[in-house]
């Protein structure tokens, strides 16, 4: 059996996203006789003087060939001898982000289309975002119209550089780039001979053996379709599973109703079974009854949890305004409910990834929210079981898809309970720079105060001057316990990775207690981690006398517990 590729094409308008799949189609041979001659003779009357005009395969509608450019997701099947695909051609038109949001929450491969001539373009950030966003793991840039710039191996490399940047800002996997020409089919379905300097695969080749590396999900689950009652006897829970594999004998838990049940029969369509997994419609039915209905699921060995309160990150899509404060249908996996956003914590620059303050959104932006359901359903984050970790706001009046996201965050008193301060995807790590150092003169002792509890990720701007501290606007942070890395530039954070990764870059290192390190080469750094690694409990005090210095960034303010006292005097240092 062929395996499939589910992959999308996007980019900016006529960046030859249409033309470079037609291409595809018709050199390889995939079209029908008829399709053909319809092809050729529609093209005579198209702008390429009579040649064929490929993008006439995917735009079928009326509208987008009058104006020449893709405005709906059009998609496509075909197959090869090695592979079958399912392609979806999305707008390159910022009006149309939305369409393309959609046509990424399929793929599991895009294709980003780059012209030659302009490179990155603000469009080609916002196209690799959302697609990060909606989860796609793999990415192939195709910089397309190379005849446009005589087959320059130089503007090539210029636009790799560029790429390369946007890989890194993004944190994009398993990046591919590829020279092409889709209008005279240059490295599309086979090498050409007009970049011989160019050593990779075409495109179409690399299509057909590039690995999906998916990450396995934890456990079994099954979000419930549909609840089959065809008689008084047979209750059974109908749904697709998302996850892992079920026998029959097999104890099952039922969110949120966290009752305990056996597997009873398996039935795929209309034959029992003994056993099902990942990706098959099933009937389950249970050997007792149990509170189960549309949207709650049946789990095993998965840790999915149920919560009310979630962060997300949210692509907004509708045309009247997001404040917070406003009521939606939020669906999440089969379960649809009304939630309110609490908050919308900031939003992000498409182009630079900068976290900029707001209360509202308008359409197409990309923002961080806080949702608060009307009741507790079975959730999870993204990374960790997709389909209950994506959703989609829905507007009550008009019916409209508002948003569509993911979730990072579970708000629950477990996650409350960690105390983190820094965090970026899987990464997570406490730290106490910002906590103030006072000494208290009425009583004669020092106490330590925190304004906030916030988490700070790549983009934001820490509070690098308190009462008690002051950091400069370029230094990096290795907080050993959790044995993560921060860098911060302009007193942004630049980049959040394992110590694993960490290069010492001549600039001051704090550690995550805000004291300064006395490391000041890599000879010095490989030793001070080093010796961290092999301290124990009873030592940690000889490794800081010997590595830290507290007053170098820190030192202790006066503070009086008499409001007037407080607010008259000033802070001295000690």
């Amino acid at each position: 059996m062929k395996s499939l590729l589910k992959f999308i094409t996007c980019g900016s308008v006529d960046d030859g996203k249409s033309t470079l799949i037609g291409h595809i189609l018709y050199d390889s041979k995939l079209l029908y006789a008829d399709q053909e001659k319809a092809l050729e003779l529609d093209s005579k009357v198209g702008s390429r003087g009579g040649a064929i005009d490929y993008s006439l395969l995917l735009d079928g509608l009326m509208a987008e060939r009058e104006q020449g450019i893709t405005i709906d997701v059009a998609y496509r099947y075909f197959t090869t001898d090695n592979r079958s695909f399912i392609v979806a051609d999305t707008p390159g038109h910022e009006e149309y982000t939305r369409n393309m949001a959609v046509g990424a929450s399929f793929a599991e491969l895009s294709i980003i289309l780059l012209d030659a001539k302009q490179g990155v373009l603000v469009q080609t950030r916002r196209h690799a975002r959302i697609c990060s966003l909606m989860g796609v793991k793999n990415f192939v840039f195709a910089v397309n119209k190379m005849d446009l710039v005589g087959y320059s191996e130089e503007r090539f490399l210029e636009i790799e550089a560029q790429i390369k940047g946007l890989e890194e800002e993004l944190s994009l996997e398993n990046v591919y780039i590829i020279p092409v020409s889709a209008t005279e089919g240059d490295n599309v379905t086979k090498k050409s001979k007009n970049t011989p300097w160019y050593d990779g695969d075409a495109l179409l080749p690399y299509l057909e053996n590039v690995d999906i590396n998916t990450k396995s999900e934890e456990g079994f689950y099954m979000p419930v379709q549909r609840v089959c009652r065809p008689n008084h006897t047979f209750r059974g829970f109908q749904g697709e599973i998302e996850a892992g594999s079920i026998s029959v004998g097999d104890e099952i838990i039922t969110l949120p109703s966290n009752e305990k049940a056996l597997v009873k029969s398996i039935h795929i369509t209309n034959k029992d079974s003994q056993s099902a997994g990942k990706g098959q419609a099933v009937t389950i039915q249970l050997n007792k009854e149990v509170d189960v209905s549309r949207g709650c699921v049946l789990t095993k060995n998965s840790n999915i949890r149920t919560s009310k309160s979630f962060s997300t990150k949210i692509l907004w899509m509708d045309d009247s305004e997001l404040a917070a404060g406003k009521e939606y249908f939020v669906k999440v996996g089969t379960k649809m409910l009304t939630g309110v956003v609490t908050e919308v914590k900031y939003k992000i620059d498409v182009n630079t990834g900068e976290h900029l303050p707001t209360n509202v959104l308008t359409k197409n932006e990309i923002a961080a929210c806080n949702i608060l359901l009307s009741e507790k359903i079975v959730v999870d984050k993204f990374d960790a079981h997709k389909t209950l970790g994506e959703l989609i706001l829905i507007d009550r009046i008009t019916n409209m898809t508002s948003a569509c996201g993911v979730i990072e965050g579970i708000n629950n008193n477990e996650i409350k309970n960690e105390k983190f301060t820094f965090g970026y995807k899987e990464l997570k790590a406490r730290g106490e720079l910002f906590e103030e150092f006072y000494y208290e003169a009425e009583t004669s002792s020092i106490f330590k105060y925190k304004a906030e509890e916030k988490i700070y990720t790549v983009g934001d701007e820490l509070p690098i001057k308190g009462d008690s501290y002051e950091y400069p606007e370029n230094f990096d942070i290795l907080i050993l316990r959790d044995w993560i890395a921060i860098e911060v530039r302009n007193k942004k954070i630049t980049n959040i990775k394992s110590i694993n990764n960490y290069e010492y870059q001549e600039l001051p290192i704090i550690n995550g207690r805000g004291f300064g390190v006395n490391a000041y080469s890599t000879e010095e750094v490989a030793s001070f981690l080093e010796e961290y690694k092999n301290n124990n409990e009873n030592s940690l005090g000889t490794f800081l006398r010997k590595w830290t210095k507290f007053e170098i960034y820190r030192r202790i303010a006066f503070h009086s517990t008499n409001r007037e006292k407080t607010e008259k005097s000033r802070d001295y240092t000690i």
